[in-house]
């Protein structure tokens, strides 16, 4: 047999016989088991997630569920097909033996495998005092469960909502919150809201449309101090200026932690950005060599971008986590040269305050901005984002046709400023900083974050930010 017929004949063994674990009942787990059965992958599937619920979409649980217009247990992902996999719901990962090729469960239990797919995604950055986080009243959002409860103290309801962070999370609860007819404060320690994901520009545009629809916007603050009352319920919250604000419910949207834990001591580039992997989603070790049994998918992979001087991304937006999926599961189960890149241009929607804004491309690898189309007046609007001389993202405020048009420019590393499409060019388009806060400087973390040209992340110190 020949050398070619021996590998071909390798690949069809495993496709029938191996055994693949996921870990992740999320998004990207779910999507990545449909590729793999797609692919033509009839062995063993196991799929194991630390949540008793069957994976479901995350985006309704800030718009669509705090509103309630659906209830949360009623956000289950469709299955495009059937999977015929092995679900180990409600019990945790807590260990991983490379050499074993063992997945340790919290149980007790080691799962075998032949190929392993990382798929932990995120969770809700909690309140950092552990005592002030315990008072009832106090939430985070991003499980199915923590959008369920909010939404019934949203409903009861309470004479104040605090929001503390103003990133896109915290953004869209306050839009629901006046939405509600309920008054809202929301504590932002940068300069305006989304500053981090978007820049100072675009932050104080969506300030003003904040305060325009009675949002309690205090910037460049912080909060000192939840206080609870004899019952164990928050009540109000001390300011960094010293103000005290009454508040009988609050919610910490402090950012999200990649879901990593579980790998120490498994020698992977695993850190405060997530798990290393390659564009092909091959997991790093700790010193950069790509391993062969080990893939990454979803919130919780990093890897380099082409588009963005190699620097790794971590992306927690919807696309990132199905494509993504998609790729690996397809690399899983093929050898050279049939591996598949996933390079996806980032991209994400938000709807707050009755508009949509969508972006398209990595704004933070900005420094500039120009404004392209519409009326800011009116936020109604295009506005692209450059570095040295061509055009690296672009945000639209219910202008989102465009998008597609900048995203090609960007792919082709077009001109910065791109020439304008459409008739409603406004008279200024020169360029302007961008206003992005420096590095160190506490603000929420945006969406889509470069974090360098390390895969194990060893030669960066990060400390956790206080609100």
């Amino acid at each position: 047999m020949t050398v070619p017929a021996t590998v071909a004949e390798l690949v069809r063994q495993f496709r029938a016989n191996g055994r693949i674990v996921i870990v992740g009942a999320s998004l990207a787990g779910l999507r990545a088991a449909e590729a793999l059965r797609e692919e033509g992958f009839t062995g063993s599937l196991t799929i194991i997630g630390d949540e008793p619920y069957e994976p479901y979409d995350r985006p309704p649980l800030s718009k669509q569920v705090l509103k309630g217009w659906v209830p949360a247990d009623h956000t289950t992902l469709p299955r495009l097909r059937e999977v015929n996999a092995q679900w180990r719901l409600g019990v945790t990962a807590t260990g991983l033996d490379r050499a074993a090729k063992q997945v340790r469960l919290a149980d007790g239990e080691q799962i075998p495998y032949d190929r392993l797919l990382i798929a932990t995604g995120t969770r809700a950055r909690q309140w950092p005092n552990p005592d002030e986080a315990a008072l009832d009243g106090v939430y985070t959002l991003r499980s199915r469960d923590d959008a369920a409860q909010l939404q019934k103290a949203l409903a009861a309801p309470p004479s104040r909502v605090m929001v503390i962070g103003a990133g896109f999370i915290g953004s869209e609860v306050a839009s629901v919150c006046r939405e509600l007819d309920l008054p809202v404060t929301v504590v932002e320690r940068g300069s305006a809201p989304l500053v981090g994901a978007l820049g100072g520009v675009i932050g104080e545009i969506a300030a003003e449309m904040q305060r325009d629809h009675g949002v309690d916007l205090r910037c460049g603050l912080g909060v000192s101090s939840l206080e609870g009352d004899s019952g164990g319920h928050v009540r109000r919250a001390h300011l960094s200026d010293g103000t005290i604000i009454d508040a009988d419910v609050v919610v910490a949207s402090l950012g999200s932690i990649r879901n990593v834990e579980w790998l120490e001591g498994a020698g992977l580039a695993s850190g405060f950005w997530g798990v290393g992997c390659d564009a092909g989603g091959r997991a790093f070790d700790i010193n950069g060599v790509v391993t062969d049994s080990i893939y990454v998918a979803g919130d919780v992979a990093r890897s380099p971008h082409v588009l963005y001087e190699y620097q790794f991304l971590a992306m927690e937006h919807w696309d990132n986590a199905v494509l993504g999926a998609e790729a690996a599961a397809h690399n899983m189960v093929n050898l050279e040269p049939h591996y598949r890149p996933h390079l996806l241009l980032p991209g994400f929607w938000s709807g707050q305050f009755g508009l949509n804004i969508k972006s398209v491309g990595v704004p933070p690898f900005g420094d500039e901005i120009v404004f392209t189309q519409g009326s800011v007046k009116e936020r109604h609007f295009a506005a692209a984002y450059g570095r040295r001389g061509r055009i690296v993202a672009a945000v639209t405020f219910d202008h989102g046709k465009w998008l597609e048009y900048y995203g090609k420019l960007i792919e082709q590393s077009g001109p910065f400023p791109p020439p304008p499409p459409g008739w409603d060019q406004p008279p200024d388009m020169k360029p302007i900083p961008a206003e992005f806060p420096q590095p160190g400087v506490p603000t929420a973390i945006p969406d889509v974050v470069l974090t360098g040209h390390d895969p194990s992340e060893r030669a960066a110190e990060f400390r956790p930010r206080r609100r």
